[in-house]
């Protein structure tokens, strides 16, 4: 729904002036917005093969880019050149966080098993049991996950 990415985009650009307060150790790499434990966003996996291959696929080493902070990983170079032509379009959601955590209104980490495209977005849980849930209302938990968003990154910060 274009509702949501217009919404995603003004949300995005407000994060982005929030950079230097919620870069924290242990929860941001250095300088970015994204959950990227030990500086891998997404653990590693390719955020372009959820939407090409429809399963999360590992990233290789040495096919890598660094965008808000976090270094992404690829499986191509097809992949990574897709990325970084247009990242807001493969990102996740919530800068990787669980999409069910932030609509809830707290953070938590993900697992790249537990995805969902929802209108062209990635979105991310915690586990597969907590994706289920999420999906029990995927339009309410967005809308929830939206309003929530710029409220945790201040509280992160």
């Amino acid at each position: 729904m274009e509702h949501y990415s217009r919404r995603g985009v003004i949300i995005g650009g407000a994060a982005l002036t929030l950079v230097p307060v919620v870069a924290r150790a242990g929860l941001f790499s250095n300088d970015g917005l994204v959950f990227a434990k030990g500086g891998a966003a997404i653990r590693g996996t390719d955020p372009v093969a959820d939407f090409t291959d429809a399963r999360p696929v590992a990233g290789a080493s040495d096919i890598v880019t660094k965008w808000m902070g976090a270094h992404w990983h690829f499986a191509s170079a097809d992949n990574r050149a897709a990325f970084e032509a247009s990242p807001y379009a493969y990102a996740p959601r919530y800068g990787g966080y669980c999409a069910w955590a932030v609509a809830s209104g707290y953070t938590a980490s993900t697992d790249p098993e537990a995805w969902t495209i929802v209108d062209g977005r990635l979105y991310l849980n915690y586990s597969k049991g907590v994706q289920k849930r999420w999906a029990q209302d995927i339009p309410g938990n967005i809308a929830k996950g939206d309003a929530n968003w710029p409220g945790l990154l201040a509280e992160l910060g």
